[in-house]
């Protein structure tokens, strides 16, 4: 068990270069499996999803090093068309390992994906594209068994799904003839999958746009890639900074895949500047009313960046409503915040937050990846302490967020509690002060599910028994 000690009250300040996407990079991590020879990736995050990747490349017969940030991947010798139940239950986006296997190997064998608890992970489209493309594909407890041998398909996506449009680029460059991806994700993560497929040798063009073609059967080879920064990291950052106050930049993101965040904070009152590769915002006062934020797919407001923005309007004179449009029950986080003193009101998939003048530390628990993140921002504009576990769901996401945090102003010291978990009488008591609280609590709680077949969004995990402190 861990737990992550955050004293708030004070304001950032300083420059954080933000480390690579966790959500380009374990799709890129998958087609390393195309080439039979050796990629070269560099900017990859300390992450336990990317760990949990590199895994599953091992079992499958890879090589693999990391030095810092580069990692290299030898699939000269890829030996397995199968990934355990084991593998493929550490994280939900493991599925995007389909694509890849059944296009080197012809073949792939998979259980259904884990990752954290939100609820059903719809991969129907996934399923039906494969199909589409000739895949034969039979289902037997829990397991996918297909079959190739693939052909090109005009494949038309019910909803820009992250996850579907990646396995089918992924499965397209193995298929005979030309495939066509229309209303494909347009997502500057799918960008950058592009980018690494041409440079092993593929021919695909579109990305960022909402047809995506694929020409199959080319000569693959090995490659170069650099991932591109993460931009939910980014938006975490700025969203502690209009928590505590003070003035940050976020290095190395592109700022047009900021700008709904951006738009945000700067109707909330706070100074923002940007510029091609990064942006500055200044928070010098409370925050103000915004218009009602909806999330959608890019170029619209990223459901990843909903939580931390929403933690960082709960202090300030205004008032925001929130429409979650991707996932269900998106809020889970949402009982942890009361309990600090928020005023939120949940219904369904709409979150109404009147801001307050003053939020407490408490003893908190992430419930899952962006949660967590919302708490620790929530945690930075409260007065005093607070203590939050569940850090292994962070740690699928966040690259050294202690060490950056630190950075902008804070200063950390270990300290160890006798009870790291919640203790039922403290929680009560703390629900009594923030009656709101007892009565949102279970529905924050319930699984967060997508609406369809959306898998981009949160991740979870389990925590490891480190002790992480700052600020």
């Amino acid at each position: 068990m861990e737990e992550l000690i955050v004293t708030g009250g004070k304001p950032l300040s300083g420059s954080v270069a933000v480390h690579g996407a966790k959500n380009s990079v374990l799709p890129i991590l998958a087609a390393t499996l195309l080439t039979g020879s050796v990629s070269v990736l560099h900017n990859c995050p300390a992450l336990s999803d990317v760990t949990a990747s590199l895994v599953i490349l091992e079992h499958l017969g890879c090589r693999v090093t990391r030095e810092g940030d580069c990692i290299t991947v030898d699939a000269a010798a890829v030996t397995g068309t199968e990934i355990p139940h084991r593998l493929m239950r550490e994280m939900r986006s493991s599925v995007i390992f389909l694509g890849a296997v059944l296009a080197r190997c012809g073949e792939a064998e998979i259980s259904l994906p884990g990752g954290c608890e939100l609820g059903p992970r719809p991969i129907d489209l996934h399923l039906k594209a494969l199909t589409a493309m000739g895949c034969e594909i039979r289902e037997e407890g829990g397991t996918l068994r297909c079959s190739g041998p693939l052909r090109g398909a005009e494949i038309n996506l019910s909803i820009p799904s992250v996850g579907a449009t990646e396995n089918i680029m992924l499965a397209a460059t193995a298929a005979e003839g030309v495939t066509v991806i229309t209303n494909a994700a347009r997502e500057p993560e799918i960008e950058d999958l592009q980018r690494f497929l041409r440079a092993i040798g593929a021919e695909v063009s579109g990305a960022g746009s909402s047809t995506v073609v694929i020409h199959g059967k080319k000569p693959l080879h090995g490659g170069e890639h650099t991932i591109i920064a993460d931009r939910i990291v980014a938006a975490t950052y700025l969203s502690a900074c209009a928590a505590a106050g003070g003035q940050v930049q976020v290095l190395g993101v592109q700022r047009r895949q900021l700008l709904p965040v951006l738009d945000t904070f700067r109707e909330a009152g706070c100074l923002v500047r940007s510029w091609a590769d990064g942006a500055e915002l200044t928070c010098r006062g409370p925050l103000h009313s915004v218009r009602p934020v909806r999330t959608s797919p890019y170029p619209g407001f990223p459901t990843d960046a909903q939580p931390v923005v929403l933690a960082a309007l709960c202090k300030g004179g205004g008032t925001a409503v929130f429409v979650e449009t991707i996932f269900e029950n998106r809020f889970r986080y949402v009982g942890e915040l009361l309990r600090m003193g928020a005023d939120v009101r949940v219904e369904g998939r709409v979150a109404v937050v009147c801001g307050v003048k003053r939020l407490c530390g408490a003893q908190l628990e992430a419930p899952d990846l962006r949660g967590g993140a919302a708490l620790v921002v929530a945690a930075l504009g409260a007065d005093g302490e607070s203590h939050i576990t569940g850090l292994a769901h962070i740690d699928r996401g966040y690259a050294g967020l202690e060490a950056d945090l630190t950075a902008l102003g804070g200063c950390g010291h270990p300290k160890k509690t006798e009870r790291l978990r919640e203790n039922e009488g403290e929680r009560g008591r703390g629900d009594r002060e923030n009656p709101k609280a007892s009565e949102q609590a279970k529905k924050r709680r319930q699984p967060e599910r997508p609406v369809s077949g959306h898998l981009g969004g949160a991740d979870s995990g389990r925590d490891s028994g480190r002790l992480h402190c700052v600020l």
